[in-house]
C-alpha cells in the first residue's frame, strides 16, 4: 500500500504549551486511519496541521507526493485533502443543496456552479441528504448537520478525508448510518483520517489506530493491538479488558 500522506516529526507549540510533540505516520490509499487519545491529547491539533490550519515548528508533511508542510488550507483542499469540524459550521441561512455547492466549487477541482450542483446532489443522495436538499441548514438536527458536514467535504472530491468526532452527540441509530458512510467513503476510494471517542466504532472501522498522549505518539498498530497495548490501557482506555469488552471487529 503506497502512502499518500506522511507525517514526519512534526511539533507544533502554543507559547509554553507544546500541544502535539515529534509525531510520525502515515495513511495509505484506500485506508482508514483512527486517531484515539484522551482529551487535551492533541488530536484536532494535529488535524489542524496537517490540513494546513498551523504550521508545524518543526516536521513536515507530504501529501501526495507534493510537501504540503507550508500550504494554507485553501491550497490543500485543491490538492485532495477535505476535513470537517468537531463543532458543524454550516452556512445556516443557506439551503443544504447551496452548501454542499460550495464544498464542490472551492474543492479540488474548482467546479463551475452547474457542475458543482451536479455534485452537491450526488453527494446528498450518498448521505441520505437528499430529500432536505432545499431545507434550511440551521433547520437540520445535529445528525443532519453531522452529515451536512461530511457532504460538504465529500463535495470537494478529496483524496483524503479528515473526519472530526463525526459520530459525537449522535443516538446508535444515527451512529449506526455514520458508520456506514464512513466505510462507503473508503470503499469509492477516498482516504480516512478519523478522531472519534466512540471506541467500539472507530475500532471496528480503522485499518489502523494512532494514540495520543499529552501531544505525543503513544502507540501505533491495527485495532486489536492497540486494545491490548498496557500503554494504552493505563494512559486512555483505563481498562485491562478493554479488548474483550469491544469484541469481534465488524
Amino acid at each position: 500500500m503506497s502512502a499518500l500522506l506522511e507525517v514526519n516529526g512534526v511539533t507544533k507549540r502554543f507559547g509554553g504549551l507544546q500541544a502535539v510533540s515529534d509525531v510520525s505516520f502515515s495513511i495509505g490509499e484506500g485506508e482508514i486511519l483512527g486517531l484515539i487519545g484522551p482529551n487535551g491529547a492533541g488530536k484536532t491539533t494535529l488535524f489542524n496541521v496537517v490540513n494546513g490550519v498551523y504550521k508545524p515548528d518543526k516536521g513536515t508533511i507530504n501529501f501526495a507526493g507534493k510537501d504540503i508542510t507550508k500550504h494554507p488550507p485553501n491550497e490543500v483542499v485543491h490538492l485532495g485533502l477535505a476535513r470537517t469540524h468537531q463543532i458543524v459550521k454550516p452556512l445556516q441561512d443557506m439551503t443544504v443543496l447551496e452548501n454542499v455547492t460550495v464544498g464542490a466549487c472551492f474543492g479540488r477541482d474548482y467546479l463551475p456552479l452547474r457542475q458543482a450542483r451536479k455534485v452537491a446532489l450526488e453527494v446528498l443522495e450518498r448521505v441520505g441528504l437528499a430529500p432536505r436538499a432545499d431545507t434550511l441548514a440551521r433547520s437540520l438536527t445535529i445528525a443532519g448537520k453531522k452529515r451536512l458536514e461530511v457532504a460538504r467535504a465529500l463535495a470537494a472530491r478529496p483524496k483524503l478525508l479528515l473526519l472530526d468526532e463525526v459520530l459525537a452527540g449522535l443516538n446508535p441509530t444515527e451512529v449506526s448510518y455514520m458508520i456506514g458512510i464512513v466505510r462507503d467513503i473508503r470503499d469509492s476510494g477516498t482516504s480516512v483520517f478519523m478522531i472519534e471517542h466512540l471506541m467500539q466504532a472507530i475500532m471496528s472501522l480503522s485499518n489502523r489506530i494512532v494514540v495520543l498522549s499529552n501531544g505525543q505518539k503513544l502507540a501505533e498498530g491495527c485495532p486489536e493491538e492497540v486494545a491490548r497495548d498496557p500503554q494504552v490501557i493505563e494512559a486512555y482506555l483505563g481498562d485491562p479488558d478493554i479488548a474483550e469488552k469491544l469484541g469481534a471487529r465488524n
